[in-house]
């Protein structure tokens, strides 16, 4: 059967989602990226908040029309979100075929065989998956970067957070099948490697080993000398002075670190299961960062309108921003949901307010960023070339932009090969964007 998979929601989707069309591609099914023309459709969704998982039912609905107008015989649901709703979506949505959890990725091709009970909702423990090694088919569909889950689940209660419940206990995969991975993908020609996880900083606390996330870093940098190696999700708590060191020693580990703070309030972070460590704490962490690793770029990300914030937490949040300049910053509002531990939580705020708290924190990163990227101007930096787009322009990132989630950079330039790595000028900036020419 031809079939098009519609990922949704995070990095850790897509390598999912890869796994199964490596799955399917396998069992001699053929892969197309035309919904219409597909004989069977995959949508493997995201429920972690409100909007993702409204947008899941989006597309689901929009694309169950193709069973109708198009060639579709087959709509599967996979992930979070039948994982999350188990008990609402097979009555709310018949036009689905079959569901799959986030335990039962392996059972794609059954689903697409018609091997299942119409609207079947397969919803195994996610711990009983096993976890995918170097050897598991992909098929790779994000070039010139290469996503590597290097673990599952996460340990960790945070009030407000889903994700324990969808994928259950931390699990890491070794250090060598991570590193052969890596080293595997640079010897495909993959010139970004992006290594992800729930917390990924918490790889190995599993393992009976003693070996930290910085040894599988230090890992990763040397099986692919010639690719930047990144890292994303990384928790206040793990940024040791070893991992510093090491990401200061190699030049292609990118000196990027993205590190969820969520407030600056410590009475927030309290209810919010994350510690109370507040801006003390933060303050000296992002100075030790920047001390270690010169030239450090700080994403973090940060949730307005969470139960009991009141404004004078707020404030501090907002005061908190000014003073570090983070290079990025994402804001979100809380999502409430009666699976939540925050739910049960005294004085919530209306969403409203929360909405107005996050639109005015954006207006602050985004002139503190319009600051930074305006002072990279004149500059020369190394960037990945990622799109020709055939009009004398190209669209690229530095070390300093993680990928979906940051700006880019425009280059003007010819016709440069995607995947190669070009010197740039800075010759302009707006609060995300940057532009350039070859130096």
């Amino acid at each position: 059967m031809k079939i098009y998979l519609h990922n949704l929601g995070c990095a850790r989707n897509i390598v999912d989602g890869e796994v199964m069309m490596g799955r399917l591609k396998k069992a001699g099914h053929s892969l197309t990226d035309d919904a219409g023309a597909a004989e069977a459709i995959i949508v493997n969704t995201c429920g972690f908040i409100a909007s993702a998982s409204e947008e899941s039912v989006d597309a689901i609905l929009e694309l169950a029309q193709l069973k109708d107008e198009g060639a579709c015989r087959r709509l599967i649901v996979t992930g979070c979100l039948p994982q999350r709703y188990r008990d609402d979506l097979p009555a709310q949505l018949p036009e689905v075929d079959a569901f799959l959890g986030t335990g039962a990725y392996d059972a794609v091709v059954s689903a697409i065989g018609g091997e299942m009970d119409p609207g079947a909702c397969l919803l195994p423990d996610p711990v009983s998956i096993p976890l995918h090694t170097r050897h598991t088919m992909r098929v790779q569909t994000t070039y010139p970067v290469a996503y590597v889950k290097v673990m599952e689940g996460c340990n960790r209660h945070c009030t407000y957070c889903i994700i324990p419940a969808l994928r259950g206990r931390l699990r890491s995969r070794p250090l060598t099948d991570v590193t052969e991975e890596v080293a595997s993908l640079a010897r495909d020609g993959f010139p970004e490697i992006v290594l992800i996880g729930q917390d990924t900083t918490s790889w190995g606390e599993d393992l009976e080993t003693k070996e930290t996330f910085a040894h599988l870093l230090e890992g990763a940098a040397r099986a692919a000398p010639d690719s930047w190696v990144r890292f994303l999700y990384g928790h206040p708590d793990r940024i040791d002075d070893h991992l510093l060191t090491i990401m200061g020693q190699y030049d292609n580990i990118c000196p990027y670190f993205d590190i969820p703070i969520q407030h600056a309030s410590p009475s927030v972070l309290k209810r919010m299961g994350r510690g109370s460590h507040g801006p003390a704490f933060f303050r000296a962490l992002f100075s030790r960062i920047r001390r270690v690793v010169p030239g450090a770029a700080i994403r973090t990300t940060v949730m307005t309108g969470f139960p009991g914030e009141t404004d004078s937490d707020f404030n501090r949040l907002c005061d908190f921003i000014q003073e570090t300049r983070f290079d990025h910053l994402g804001a979100f509002v809380y999502s409430d949901a009666e699976d939540l531990a925050s739910h049960r939580l005294p004085d919530h705020v209306p969403g409203a307010l929360g909405v107005k708290r996050m639109d005015i924190l954006m207006t602050l990163q985004a002139a503190i960023s319009l600051d930074k990227n305006e002072a990279r101007i004149g500059r020369t930096v190394p960037v990945l070339i990622e799109e020709d787009q055939g009009d004398g322009s190209l669209i690229g990132r530095t070390m300093f932009q993680a990928p979906e989630v940051d700006g880019i950079t425009v280059v003007y330039a010819d016709r440069a090969v995607v995947g190669q790595f070009m010197t740039v000028r800075i010759t302009d900036a707006t609060e995300y964007d940057l532009e350039g020419v070859p130096e």
